[in-house]
């Protein structure tokens, strides 16, 4: 119940801070993402169809059971959306919704692995985690969430994370540099 009610002021707090006029910043490559995703699953379930048919073994239930197999594979590749306004950062799912204080952050952490993701947690238990690509493809959200960081860190609210923050500017700058380049021909 306390769970729910944090949730609540979270949302609470966030639309009560965040005018109507504001802007927001969304990750402008997310429809993109989602054609992709549905491309894969049309493709795979297309493959599977055929080759059953080809030999010979097309059945309802088999059919059913591979139709199956593209929806669950378009679950899996489904892109998060993620959006973010003046103190705030919105992650949407398939299925859920996080959002996160980023004016109020207490940690950010760097997840190495196969998927590198940004953890980002705020002083009221919220929890989001983005991938940094979304950030780096987005130079908006990147702004709004690197400003509300800041104001963190000047709260001394964000305990910890300065690091990780670094290195995806760093990243960021990288890859904008390199933009610069190609297009300017100086590769």
């Amino acid at each position: 119940m306390e769970r729910r009610n944090r949730r609540s002021d979270t949302r609470t707090a966030v639309a009560a801070t965040a005018p109507p006029t504001a802007e927001v910043a969304r990750d402008r490559l997310w429809a993109q993402d989602v054609r992709s995703s549905i491309r894969c699953a049309a493709v795979l379930l297309a493959l599977l169809l055929l080759i059953d048919w080809g030999v010979g073994t097309l059945s309802a239930p088999r059919a059913t059971l591979w139709a199956a197999l593209a929806v669950l594979l378009f679950v899996v590749l489904y892109p998060t959306r993620v959006s973010a306004g003046e103190g705030w950062l919105v992650a949407r799912g398939l299925l859920r919704t996080r959002l996160v204080r980023t004016d109020h952050l207490v940690s950010v952490r760097c997840l190495d692995g196969v998927g590198q993701r940004l953890v980002l947690r705020d002083t009221f238990g919220a929890r989001v985690e983005v991938d940094p690509r979304v950030l780096v493809a987005n130079p908006p959200l990147w702004r709004r969430l690197d400003e509300d960081a800041r104001l963190s860190a000047l709260r001394s609210t964000l305990s910890c994370g300065q690091t990780a923050l670094h290195r995806v500017s760093e990243r960021i700058d990288r890859e904008t540099a390199l933009t610069v380049f190609k297009v300017s021909g100086l590769e």
